[in-house]
């Protein structure tokens, strides 16, 4: 019934006497049994999450410490995106990260290449060391096929894994459905889960909308990653429940490219209709 956060002070004092031990500042937890929250105090503020990392999650983020360059100096691989409202995007998030920030929230129109921004930034983070694996959810199926043909295509070094027909393989980049996913979280090799919360450094939420999160919210609840969405919804509908999962105003989202600028800009044609 207490409070954890009442043993935050009592935390980093510990964390204080075993970084003076050990000359390594560790990575801090405290909870009541029920509730969790970590406490990365060199990087992040503290945070709520699903439970304890396992132990290679929990040394990945030591070694991130030192190993993260400025995303500066990972710019995007212009044989991936090179049209500069992608380009802006990416740079977006990444002035959102450094900020300290974990989420972001996209909003571009059908056609103008989210996945191939997904696809860009997963390789700028994964370059400057700031993500190891890559987590890219999508609604259907036909979607899941067609986002890793994309990063085969575009960026075949990250091995992306389809998890609805490959659950063995091992990658970079994972892609999987999200009732999939839901199933993946409940499952169990020996006795720990087979995804501990820190499997992933970065989950993208492909065509992100309010009945997703409604329904596969307890998969954002579970892994504590970064978070990216990407929408062709126009900033004005994206719902408030959205814009407050990503920890933002409603109606401004991280970056935002719509149809009227795509048009005008002569990437997309508008529509027309027949009488």
């Amino acid at each position: 019934t207490v409070d954890p956060r009442v043993g935050q002070q009592q935390a980093k004092l510990y964390a204080d006497c075993l970084e003076a031990m050990h000359g390594q500042r560790p990575i801090i937890f405290y909870t009541n049994g029920y509730e969790t929250w970590i406490w990365d105090d060199e990087e992040y503020p503290p945070r709520k999450v699903a439970g304890f990392y396992k132990k290679d999650e929990l040394s990945r983020l030591i070694i991130r410490r030192t190993a993260r360059k400025p995303l500066q100096s990972a710019p995007p691989n212009k044989k991936i995106v090179e049209r500069y409202y992608a380009h802006r995007a990416i740079a977006s998030i990444g002035e959102n990260f450094e900020k300290k920030r974990r989420k972001a929230l996209l909003v571009m129109a059908t056609g103008t290449g989210k996945t191939r921004v997904s696809i860009a930034l997963t390789d700028v983070l994964q370059r400057a060391n700031w993500a190891k694996r890559v987590l890219f959810l999508a609604d259907r199926v036909s979607l899941v096929n067609q986002a890793v043909g994309a990063f085969k295509s575009h960026l075949p070094e990250s091995n992306p894994v389809n998890l609805v027909t490959e659950k063995d393989k091992e990658g970079r980049v994972f892609v999987c459905t999200y009732p999939t996913m839901m199933g993946l979280i409940d499952e169990t090799r020996g006795n720990e889960a087979r995804f501990g919360i820190g499997h992933f450094d970065l989950i993208i939420i492909d065509e992100a909308h309010r009945s997703v999160y409604q329904r596969y919210q307890e998969i954002f609840r579970y892994f504590d990653s970064l978070l990216v969405g990407l929408t062709a919804t126009p900033r004005e509908q994206v719902d408030k429940n959205t814009y407050e999962l990503f920890d933002l105003e409603p109606g401004m989202p991280t970056d935002a490219y719509e149809l009227e600028t795509a048009v005008s800009d002569g990437y997309l044609v508008p529509p027309q209709t027949e009488i």
